[in-house]
């Protein structure tokens, strides 16, 4: 790389993070964490618990966001000063160390630059993730299981918390379906383009032929409830039934009717929860699962009044999103924004980032 090229290189990682810090705002994050702070500071923060929980969050959030900028711009600086350095002494070990580091300057302000297109009123939410088998028998259920593990080996990549509220295990292999949530900042905006059906094309496990098997999961992507949400659930619209668990488990999960079925009659929205070994843990989590998919459901509602009015007929972005293919060849590709990987494995093992970025620039444009 010249030294010009270097310079022009530098100059554009200082201008998109200039950028970045106008639309992030951050003398208004400043004077936020100045608030927040002192409310963290008040020997009564804790009588609240939710109001605690709350504060110390947001804090913590935005704290967050201050410092990667900063650190990016720390960054930044250093990089000039490494590239000064192998220039003068002609050093390419120097140079080497230096270029390595200029590429993951630019992942790293790329995922910040994603990180504020986050803008919707639920963007910054946890997620509450459901993956159900559809079309393909045996395959489809083991299909939705790696979905499963995936989303759950990306979650812990990143140090992110999950919580798996309900698994139905398929007779044979697989699932034939769960629901988990994702505990961090931020978690819906990313995972919602997730949302939509994935297809699986491979030479069957399970087909003594060795015939080539396609199979589809669906997935949706919730934002978790929130105390300001105002989600009123009457007694009387909810039936409840309990039954035994199914599936992997301790004695207690297995042989007492713990796990609950919870619908919703206005709607006929069912959700059920069958991890916990109590009734009451069981119930809880259902609930949580139940507010979301209401709250999913008033927004859809919402949107197609909205959509009536500017006459687009409700401009959903997609059913059937993304093809991995293992058999005749290797691939996995955004049938959206056509980014494409010739490495199946690494993105069923939760190396997903870029398809995740691509979808949000993808959905960036579809909205403007």
């Amino acid at each position: 790389m010249a030294v010009v090229d270097v310079s022009e290189e530098l100059k554009s990682l200082t201008s998109t993070l200039e950028s970045i810090g106008a639309v992030l705002d951050l003398d208004k994050l400043r004077a936020d964490i100045a608030v927040l702070e002192a409310q963290a500071a008040s020997p009564s923060l804790w009588d609240d618990v939710e109001n605690a929980q709350q504060v110390t969050s947001r804090l913590a959030l935005l704290q967050g966001q201050v410092r990667k900028v900063e650190e990016l711009r720390s960054r930044i600086d250093d990089l000039e000063v490494m590239f000064e350095l192998a220039e003068s002494e002609n050093d390419a070990d120097t140079r080497g160390e230096a270029e390595a580091e200029l590429q993951s300057i630019k992942k790293s302000m790329g995922a910040l630059e994603v990180r504020t297109l986050l803008s919707g009123p639920y963007d910054v939410r946890e997620a509450m993730v459901s993956i159900r088998a559809e079309a393909g028998g045996v395959d489809a259920a083991d299909f939705a299981e790696q979905l499963q593990r995936m989303y759950l080996r990306w979650a812990e990549r990143k140090g992110y918390p999950t919580e798996v509220l309900d698994t139905s295990y398929a007779e044979e292999a697989g699932i034939k379906s769960t629901t988990f949530t994702v505990k961090t900042p931020y978690a819906y905006g990313t995972l919602s383009v997730e949302q939509g059906t994935h297809r699986m094309v491979r030479i069957s496990p399970f087909d003594n032929q060795g015939r080539r098997q396609t199979s589809f999961a669906g997935v949706e992507v919730l934002p978790v409830v929130e105390q300001t949400d105002h989600i009123d659930i009457p007694e009387n619209e909810l039936r409840i039934d309990v039954f035994r668990s199914s599936g992997p488990g301790g004695q207690s999960v297995n042989t007492t009717d713990s796990a609950v079925r919870m619908t919703h009659i206005p709607t006929g929205i069912v959700v059920s929860c069958q991890n916990e070994k109590s009734q009451i843990q069981n119930r809880a989590a259902a609930m949580r699962v139940m507010q979301s998919r209401l709250l999913a459901h008033k927004r859809a509602q919402e949107q197609a009044k909205m959509d009536a009015l500017k006459g687009d007929g409700g401009n959903s972005w997609g059913n059937q999103m993304r093809s991995y293919v293992l058999q005749p060849y290797q691939m996995v590709k955004d049938l959206r924004t056509d980014h494409e990987v010739g490495n199946p494995q690494g993105v069923l093992d939760g190396d997903i980032d870029d398809f995740l970025e691509a979808g949000i620039r993808w959905r960036m444009q579809q909205e403007k």
